[in-house]
């Protein structure tokens, strides 16, 4: 049946405010005449229905009059649908010579040939200048999956568990539990004292400690001078600038947890760094996979309510999900600015399509009603949406959630890691990667290989370590931003590039956005990676993108 039919039905049970089963939609596109069919259905819905399910249709069909053959034409009506059709969309090729991939610098990335859009490498960055996806012309499937089949399990969702005040004794406690929980990942890996304690040891002594990057500054000599803390003290270390680790110095931010270690000077006064370590991931880290063939679509930042959000390339992605080449996308994760919201930069309101909040989450609702009903869908705010900006941001309210109702959404906190059939993902919208991107030297972090930050993260155990600079961050009495658990999927957003690739085995996704390039992007010279889907393989961890624009 044509994929148009399927989008028109859609679109107009959408209109009379009814949501649909996928069945459904088939059963009416395959009618002799879908128009009467879905007014007859229409028609006969109980009062109080919201959803057109399949046994509405199936009695609506039985009771209408038989079609009539042709005259004199003895034959049945005309009730078989081609299916040889070609599926909609393709795998986007993304083949890249080697003057267009990005080399990766950080020793500790892994290039794994078994991620591929069309023969590309494992680590890749943006993906311009590629054949769009077709999405005419496609067909339409039934879906066979066994609920049974599925599992969605939630964990690190802290909605409803805020209990920061703005107190003093908040932020001790949120520094605190980062300190205990990210440094027990590096205390079993040296010989660690106090500040204290090594405050009072003889010069000459070898000495470890682990503790928060207090201060990073250099010295007349272009020597490195790290202040670490711990609950007892400061303790400054010295980092020579002719030894092999000092460009590990270009990697730190302040309050991330780091271990050292090294030789007290004479006077006990300073310690001359041997050895830096970081929590980081265990090299020998294995994923876990699924137990079948089934793929989850990664997407973020639609920004609905824009003048600049693609609806047509919206509508092509939500076209595709309902075809041949999509049947195995079972889970779609949202990792937030769902729409583009008031007030975010300066003179926004001029770029607004859509000026009250209310009515840009209601525009989204809408346009998250074209994709297949039985996906199961996950999704996290980001600084864009209606929540407060400091991180952890809460799962929307009540009043948000009953607006975003179509398809019956997972709606968690930002961060919150979502294990799909034994795949952990761990979802964060990327507000932290803007200042990882401009604080570190750009061969690692860059917009263009959004992913190399992430493996910064990912390095650190910690989604947003650096506090009192762009990130806006809540203090809890647990740090809820710690990567306590290794997933095997990282998954973010915000800075509209698109790029994945793999470090320690764990898969790292920025994924892209639904809005074309704005005004303020233009000042601040970001060109966006726009109408774009990765597609996840939730059995193999392999990639395809799917691109829509």
């Amino acid at each position: 049946m044509p994929l148009e039919a399927t989008a028109r039905i859609v679109s107009e049970l959408t209109s009379r405010g009814y949501n649909a089963e996928r069945e459904a939609v088939t059963l009416l596109a395959s009618a002799d005449d879908p128009q009467a069919a879905l007014e007859r259905v229409v028609e006969d819905l109980p009062e109080d229905a919201l959803v057109v399910r399949t046994d509405h249709v199936d009695a609506a069909l039985a009771a209408a009059p038989a079609a009539n053959p042709a005259a004199g034409d003895g034959s049945a009506p005309d009730t078989e649908r081609a299916t040889d059709e070609s599926a909609a969309g393709s795998a986007l090729d993304t083949s890249l010579g080697d003057d267009d991939r990005g080399a990766d610098a950080s020793p500790d990335a892994t290039e794994d040939p078994s991620i591929s859009t069309g023969g590309q490498s494992a680590d890749h960055g943006a993906t311009g200048g590629n054949t769009p996806v077709e999405t005419k012309g496609g067909v339409t499937v039934e879906r066979s999956v066994d609920p049974e089949l599925r599992s969605l399990e939630i964990a690190g969702d802290m909605t409803g568990e805020s209990t920061g005040t703005g107190e003093y004794e908040d932020f001790v406690s949120v520094f605190r539990d980062r300190l205990e929980r990210v440094g027990s990942k590096l205390r079993g890996r040296i010989n660690h004292r106090p500040a204290s304690a090594i405050q009072s040891m003889p010069g000459g002594d070898d000495v470890a400690m682990v503790g928060l990057v207090n201060d990073i500054r250099s010295t007349a000599s272009g020597h490195w001078l790290i202040e670490l803390e711990d609950a007892t003290g400061t303790f400054p270390w010295l980092v020579m600038k002719d030894r092999e680790y000092v460009d590990l110095v270009d990697e730190l931010l302040c309050d991330e947890v780091l271990a050292m270690e090294g030789t007290l000077a004479d006077d006990s006064g300073i310690a001359f760094v041997d050895s830096m370590y970081f929590p980081d991931i265990p090299r020998t880290h294995e994923p876990s996979t699924a137990d079948r063939h089934v793929q989850a679509a990664l997407i973020s930042d639609i920004h609905v309510g824009s003048e600049e959000f693609m609806a047509d390339a919206w509508n092509a992605f939500a076209d595709w999900l309902h075809t041949e080449q999509a049947q195995h996308v079972e889970y779609l994760l949202i990792a937030g600015d769902m729409v583009e919201g008031v007030g975010v930069y300066p003179n926004q309101d001029e770029e607004l399509d859509i000026v009250d909040i209310y009515e840009q989450y209601e525009a989204f609702n809408e346009y998250l009603k074209k994709v297949p009903g039985d996906l199961e869908i996950v999704m996290i705010p980001g600084n864009h949406d209606a929540v407060r900006l400091a991180e952890p941001q809460p799962g929307f309210d009540e009043e948000l959630r009953a607006i975003m109702s179509a398809h019956d959404p997972r709606i968690v906190s930002n961060p919150s890691t979502v294990t799909l059939e034994g795949v952990s993902v761990l979802m964060y919208h990327g507000v932290s990667l803007d200042e990882v991107i401009a604080e570190l030297p750009e061969e690692k972090a860059s917009y263009d290989d959004p992913h190399k930050a992430m493996y910064q993260l990912l390095k650190k155990r910690h989604v947003a370590p650096q506090f009192g600079g762009h990130t806006r961050l809540a203090p809890e009495e647990e740090d809820y931003l710690v990567i306590d658990e290794v997933p095997d999927i990282f998954h973010t957003g915000h800075v509209h590039k698109l790029g994945f690739g793999k470090y320690h085995n764990v898969l790292a996704i920025n994924s892209g956005c639904w809005q074309a390039q704005t005004d303020f992007q233009k000042s601040v010279n970001i060109d966006p990676d726009a109408g774009y889907a990765p597609i996840v393989d939730l059995d193999t961890l392999d990639v395809t993108v799917q691109k829509f624009s």
